[in-house]
């Protein structure tokens, strides 16, 4: 006899709560083995591909892509024991495997996903992921949650005008579609007391373009609307496109604003706040509002390490590795915490202690299609030059990539956060929660600079140190900040204090 084994969402670390099925890998009747990929869901922190647990045939997928599930909810039903043929009554066994599942309703069919699934899903599906829902039973368990069927209204009749008087009213009950083209004031001459003046092309116009001759200003003589008076009126009711918007088919959207809908006159886009955008506001509410932030600035002359940035990218040793100011910089934070551990901390509200921290997991803040994750390097304290050149390559490429695990993402001791890469001079960054400091890295600009009593042009660059007041004090902080602007200004003093 089939054996039905269900798939529990798994806490993908951290604590998580939920995840969102992002894309199945398998489909009902594919044969997988342990440890295959099955199912790739995203978190609030990243996305994660899970493997099966077991060996046997996909029965039943009990999880729509886009919808979000609470850990612990069934997603999958593996038949592990599938030499058997199945009996008509497998579903149903399935279902008694599930207190919660229930038999939809003379269908004879398992209503996948209702009970606990179903609580835990109840949440609003990717665009377009109900036009693609199949027919049968999980039609039947997404219909409630699809937005009520609204018929368009017909398109007008140029040469008739309006609708005739007698034309049926829509039953009250009848949703109201909404306006195919753009919404505009509809004032009429009666209410104006104004007589409209125009030849009947015009007026066709006006009826063609939906344009309520009344609301047009008259510009021809004797107050006549001329035909360049509704084209100028119809251009300016047009409602204008942002730049954040560039129809179904952008990258924006694909990326950043899956499940978002766009209102009916075209002026919005309202995109749900989940997953990684969630997770970095509440982690930054959570951080501005328990945390005293102060932020202390420094400009510094990074001729020097530029020049070494070009010898590095020259050097056999450095071939196989992406060089740039960004990694100077990063040495110099870690020699600047080996000079200062103190910085290197956190506190702990509950137990009312400061911890501080004999390693240094460095997180570099990462802008992603998906939004703003820290991922950062564990022990980067004991790493030389190249290796954390190297860490710093491995960690950006698979954040841009999206497959950024929880594990890489937590623990984090102290962040870098390049904001110059976006040509910014500098910011006050808001604290990764958990840490003590974050230092942000300005643009690299060729200035003109005092250098030895002469005005000469040199690299100059930005630094701020953004601490928490409980555990840094302005000293303190003002110590790290100018330990990294010592080496920046002169990389060989990292041999001093290295």
């Amino acid at each position: 006899m089939p054996t039905f084994e269900q798939f529990k969402l798994p806490d993908a670390g951290e604590g998580l709560t939920e995840a969102e099925i992002v894309q199945w890998h398998v489909a009902v009747g594919d044969e997988v083995t342990v440890n295959q990929t099955i199912v790739e869901i995203e978190t609030a922190k990243s996305l994660v591909e899970l493997p099966s647990p077991f060996t046997g045939v996909v029965t039943e997928l009990l999880a729509d892509e886009g919808v979000t599930v609470e850990v612990g909810v069934p997603i999958i039903v593996i038949d592990t024991d599938p030499t058997g043929a199945p009996s008509a009554s497998a579903p149903a066994a399935a279902a008694a495997q599930s207190p919660e599942a229930e038999l939809s309703e003379g269908s004879g069919a398992v209503l996948v996903g209702y009970g606990v699934a179903e609580q835990a899903s109840a949440r609003r599906p990717r665009r377009g992921a109900m036009a693609a829902a199949p027919a049968g039973p999980t039609a039947q368990r997404t219909a409630p949650a699809a937005a009520p069927s609204v018929q368009p209204a017909p398109a007008p009749d140029p040469s008739r005008g309006t609708a005739p008087a007698s034309a049926p009213a829509a039953p009250a009950q009848q949703a109201r579609p909404a306006p195919s083209g753009p919404i505009r004031a509809l004032v009429s001459a009666a209410t104006t007391g104004r007589t409209v003046l125009a030849k009947p092309p015009v007026r066709k116009l006006a009826r063609d373009l939906g344009v309520e001759l009344a609301s047009v200003p008259a510009t021809g003589p004797g107050g006549i609307i001329t035909r360049e008076d509704v084209l100028s009126y119809n251009a300016r009711s047009e409602p204008r496109t942002l730049a954040t918007y560039a129809g179904d088919d952008s990258p924006w959207l694909n990326d950043a604003g899956a499940g978002s809908t766009v209102t009916p006159d075209g002026r919005q886009t309202r995109v749900p706040v989940k997953s990684v955008r969630k997770r970095t506001a509440e982690a930054m509410v959570q951080s501005a509002f328990t945390a005293p932030h102060v932020t202390e600035f420094h400009t510094v002359d990074v001729t020097k390490t530029m020049r070494l940035v070009a010898r590095l990218r020259e050097d056999r040793e450095f071939k196989d590795v992406r060089v740039t100011p960004l990694l100077i910089t990063a040495r110099a934070l870690l020699l600047a915490v080996r000079r200062h551990p103190e910085i290197n901390a956190s506190w702990d509200e509950a137990a009312q202690e400061i911890v501080y921290k004999h390693y240094v997991n460095l997180g570099i803040a990462a802008a992603t299609p998906r939004g703003l994750v820290v991922p950062n390097i564990k022990d980067a304290h004991r790493l030389d030059l190249k290796g954390l050149a190297q860490g710093l390559s491995d960690l950006t490429a698979t954040a841009r990539a999206g497959k950024t695990s929880p594990a890489d993402m937590s623990d984090g001791t102290i962040t870098i956060t390049n904001v110059g890469v976006f040509g910014i001079d500098t910011g006050t960054p808001i604290l990764n929660p958990g840490e003590a400091a974050i230092l942000a890295f300005g643009a690299v600009r060729e200035q003109p600079w005092v250098h030895k009593g002469k005005i000469k042009k040199r690299w100059v660059t930005q630094l701020a140190l953004s601490f928490d007041h409980r555990l840094v004090d302005g000293a303190l902080g003002a110590y790290v900040l100018a330990d990294v602007a010592k080496i920046l200004e002169d990389p060989a003093q990292a041999l001093v204090w290295g």
